[in-house]
Parts: C-alpha cells; structure tokens; sequence
C-alpha cells in the first residue's frame, strides 16, 4: 500500500499541473479541474480550500469527466459554472480520448482535423490545458500504462502490448528511460537494482552521491549525513543499497572536486528519472553554463511553454542531482534568490563560487 502511495504522488507531483494545484493559479481555471479521492470533490485549480495529498489528487479536463468518474463539484469555487477558457475543454478532452485509444501516436494534422482548427491553434491550446504537447502527452500516458501495468504484477509481455506498442524491440529502447530500469526489476518494485552510495564532506556540508547501473541518480547536500541516506532510501524502498569501494570513492571525490571548482567540469554518466515535461526542463538547465543565471520565466520560453512557469519551478524543486542539473543558476525574475532543495545559503554559495571562477578564467 506504501509503494502504491508513493507511486500515486510520484506520477501527480511530476505533472505540470500540480504546481498551479499548490499555487491557486486562476490563470489555470477552466483549463483542467482536479478531484481528490477521499473527499469525493473536484475543484478549480484556484480553489482556496485545504491543498490536498499529491497520492489522493486526480485530474479532469471538464467538470462532466469528472462528475462521470464519480466526483461531486466543490461547494466553494462551484467549479461545474462556466469559465473562460471552458469552451476549449470539450475539444481538448475528445484530443486526450483519442489519444490514449491510439495504437499509435496521432499526428498532429490528424489531432487539428478532429479538432476543426489550426495545427499552431492546437499546440497552443492543448499545451495550455495540459502543460504538454500532443506528443509529450501521448508519451507521458504510455510510460503511466506501463508503469500501472506493472506494478499491478502484469507480465512484461501483456504490458508491451496493452500499452500500445507492436514489437518488444521498440518496447525495450523505451523502457530504460520510461522506468530508469528494466521492466522485470520495475515490476518486482525495484527489487535487486543495486546503488551504491557514498556520504562524504565538502564546503557546503554533507554530500551523499548514490549511482545505479546507469549512473549517478542522486547527489544530495545537507547538515545531516544520516537524513540524506534515509531520504535516499526512500526513493527505492527494495533497491539493495551497497557501501561504495574505493573506485566509488574517487566518483565522489570528482563530485566534490566540481562541487569546489565548478571549472572543472563534471563528466560522468547521469541516470535522470523524470516526466517528459521534467526532463525537458533539466536538459535545458544542464545547457546553462557555470556563471550566468537564467529565470524562472526565461527557462519556460526555452522549453517552449512560456505559461508553464510555476510548473518549470515545481521541476526545479524535484531535482535530485545536485550541481550535476545545476537548477541553483535559475532566479526569480526580481534577480532574488528563491527556495532552493538544498537550502538557500547553499544555492547563495554555489553561485558567488561560480562567478568567481568564471571571473578568473
């Protein structure tokens, strides 16, 4: 029930429209509504009530999706009552259905044909209403069928097909980025995926940098050695954790030595785990060179959706590797520090390091 849990929040936390859930976004309202399974209600994006448990929240296109799956409209932001951007609700539902029934990705000439309207009309308001494009949401769709099919115990084989997918080779180019390991160890709840990990010391504290057979998948900064192997732990409740041996340990000194000296540059291999729109997001930071910043808005036009700006934050926040996706060089608009996972003094440290070493080269 735990590992379920977890699965829940993991898939609602990394959707884009999460982070407008947690921020009341009115800009939201009337492009997706969300409903919470254990009160039976579904709400506006702007709802001022209590937020919910990102494992109990599910989302809906249409207040109709969600009174048809059971939910009873919110008696404090009345979200069945018209709104702006509710006349583009029932299209888009009918885009996301068809979707989600394809064999195969639509094209987007075909998604705008159904629609009635302009391929860049399309893109413009699907992405609106979903934080994605058409193709990033036939993708994110495939990769919660697979993972629902598995971890509910269906064999690899009953999965390829059931999500869609005509040949097994194709099925496994996709599956280590879909699940960060094979099928068969996702379906035994990442039972005997080995990390090893290490916890040693830098300027700025603590470093826990743990990697599986992929590569690196965490580095953590904190005051508590101990908090970071219990958060690390977390993450994968049945991997099997090993102690790292001397040739892990000069892995890590490399992570401090770029920790310490930004200039030198960090060249190993990255085992990034993420949604679509979150990968987007990481690779463009990864694409920021050490001493210069960009802002929150700056990084949503980059990936080429300029209103997902709270959602390009809430990608920021889900980081694990730190330094490695250097999510510190992103700042409010004002040119002001925001929050950072690791503490804002750290984020502080980090980019005076940075400029300073850019200022010597």
């Amino acid at each position: 029930m735990v590992g379920q849990k977890q699965e829940l929040a993991a898939v609602v936390l990394g959707d884009p429209r999460w982070a407008a859930v947690v921020a009341r976004d009115r800009e939201a309202d009337g492009q997706f509504f969300f409903a919470v399974r254990t009160t039976g209600v579904y709400c506006r994006p702007s709802c001022g009530a209590r937020t919910p448990r990102p494992e109990n929240v599910v989302f809906f296109l249409s207040p109709d999706e969600a009174e048809k799956a059971g939910f009873r409209p919110c008696r404090r932001c009345h979200p069945e009552q018209s709104s702006e951007g509710g006349r583009y609700a029932e299209w888009i539902v009918a885009l996301c259905r068809l979707i989600e029934a394809s064999d195969t990705m639509p094209s987007l000439q075909t998604l705008a044909d159904t629609a009635g309207i302009s391929k860049y009309h399309l893109q413009r308001r699907f992405k609106a209403a979903t934080g994605l494009s058409p193709r990033a949401y036939g993708m994110a769709h495939r990769v919660r069928k697979v993972r629902g099919s598995l971890s509910a115990g269906s064999h690899v084989t009953e999965t390829i097909y059931a999500a869609g997918y005509s040949s097994s080779g194709r099925f496994y180019a996709d599956a280590d980025q879909m699940l960060g390991m094979t099928p068969g160890a996702f379906r035994k709840g990442g039972a005997n995926v080995e990390i090893r990990f290490a916890v040693g010391e830098c300027s700025l504290g603590a470093i826990l940098v743990a990697a599986s057979g992929r590569g690196v998948c965490a580095i953590s900064l904190g005051d508590d050695p101990e908090r970071l192997v219990r958060d690390m732990q977390d993450n994968f409740p049945h991997a099997n954790f090993v102690g790292g041996d001397a040739g892990f340990e000069q892995m890590v000194a490399r992570v401090v030595g770029f920790v310490e000296q930004p200039g030198l540059g960090l060249d190993l291999p990255l085992d990034v785990r993420g949604t679509v729109f979150q990968q987007r997001v990481w690779q463009a930071l990864r694409e920021i060179p050490p001493g210069s910043t960009t802002t929150y808005s700056e990084l949503a036009r980059r990936i080429d959706a300029p209103r997902a700006v709270r959602a390009v934050a809430g990608a920021c926040a889900a980081n694990l590797l730190a330094v490695a996706i250097p999510c510190h060089r992103v700042l409010r608009l004002d040119g002001s520090l925001s929050g950072y996972r690791w503490g804002v003094e750290r984020k502080r440290a980090l980019l005076l390091r940075e400029r300073d070493n850019a200022d010597e080269a």
